[in-house]
């Protein structure tokens, strides 16, 4: 398949009405969002949303989002929504959070996944917005990537992975926040978090009250997923991952890739600029190791973690070592993601001693408290 692509400098009126055109006759277009690029079709075609697990490989009972730009919108889409669901549209929307609703039978089982709800979110990007007000229909987008691997934040990521596969591209840039949208359970008697992102807890709690976190977000195989990324691996580099929290979560990862170094060992290290400074400053030219810095903060973090897991795969370390950060405010997302990436292989830093928290088959280095 020829794949178009637009970029929107040039003629943006024209370019989103032609991508929106080959989504109203049933193909599959990428576009930007505020969180993520989305691989776009019409949400109440099943056999345009089937072509978007084609392009990806992903698993059909994976439930995708309706994206809509009006709220208007909503009301063909469910069955009914309650306070808490009214509640957070009316404070959160435009923007990145999801809401999960009971589903209306215009909605195809292959968006849902067979589930009795339908997660529904209104983008606040732009290009999002017209696009969907073109095409004239609610437009079902999971992350634009093959499935697995980290989602994509700009155009260039979405072509290596998609190239050939879908009918078009709308190059908009660099997106802002960097993780997808947080999805929330307005149909528990508690609203429950499925998935964190960009619209925290703490935000959720100042609004509604009481919310709860579903204990699906630890990857149980066993769990039937009710939202995106609850169930299968995601956001995975190709070299393995294991990933230090606590509060020694820094200098253990300093310590380790220097013991790295020092064995010849061609590891990636993922961290903030502080660690990377550190080492930097301890290493001679010419060293083995492949360090990233996602910058200062946890908004840093969030921006650019998607795009350094991919530079990790161009640059092919024989594994990688991440730094965790405390789960306040946008933590709980990017931690959410940086677990996803390790495979759940999460080693403790605290008290001077470094323990398993999840996981087996450890390089006996990284468990040594001082390398």
């Amino acid at each position: 398949m020829e794949t178009k692509f637009w970029e929107l400098k040039k003629n943006p009126e024209e370019a989103i009405a032609e991508a929106a055109a080959l989504i109203a006759a049933g193909e599959v277009v990428a576009f930007p969002t505020e969180t993520v690029y989305g691989l776009g079709a019409d949400g109440l075609n099943p056999e345009a949303v089937a072509k978007i697990f084609a392009a990806k490989g992903r698993p059909a009972d994976n439930p995708l989002i309706l994206h809509i730009a009006d709220p208007e919108q909503i009301k063909p889409l469910t069955g009914g929504l309650n306070a808490n669901a009214r509640a957070l549209m009316e404070t959160f929307w435009p923007g990145p959070l999801t809401i999960v609703i009971p589903r209306a039978e215009i909605v195809p089982d292959a968006v849902t996944a067979g589930l009795d709800t339908v997660a529904v979110r209104m983008p606040s990007h732009p290009v999002a917005a017209a696009l969907i007000r073109a095409a004239g229909c609610p437009i079902a987008a999971p992350s634009a990537n093959v499935s697995g691997k980290p989602s994509p934040t700009n155009a260039s990521d979405v072509t290596e992975d998609m190239k050939g596969k879908i009918a078009g591209i709308l190059d908009g840039g660099n997106c802002g926040i960097g993780v997808e949208s947080t999805v929330v359970d307005t149909t528990s008697p508690v609203p429950t978090i499925l998935r964190p992102g960009g619209i925290t807890r703490e935000m959720l709690e100042e609004r509604l009250g009481a919310v709860e976190i579903d204990p699906a977000l630890n990857g149980n195989p066993a769990l039937r997923p009710k939202a995106p990324g609850m169930k299968y691996r995601h956001y995975a580099p190709q070299a393995p991952m294991y990933l230090y929290e606590g509060k020694q979560a820094a200098q253990r990862l300093a310590e380790a890739a220097l013991h790295a170094c020092k064995q010849g060992m061609r590891a990636g290290i993922l961290c903030d600029d502080a660690v990377k400074t550190r080492l930097e400053g301890s290493l001679r030219r010419g060293h083995s190791l492949e360090i990233l810095s996602w910058g200062e903060g946890k908004p840093d973090l969030a921006e650019h973690l998607y795009e350094l897991l991919r530079d990790f795969d161009r640059l092919a370390p024989q594994f990688i070592i991440g730094m965790g950060v405390d789960e306040k405010g946008l933590g709980l997302a990017v931690m959410n993601r940086l677990r996803k990436a390790a495979g759940y292989q999460i080693l403790l830093a605290e008290d001077d001693c470094v323990t398993v928290k999840s996981g087996k088959g450890f390089p006996e280095f990284l468990m040594l408290a001082d390398n």
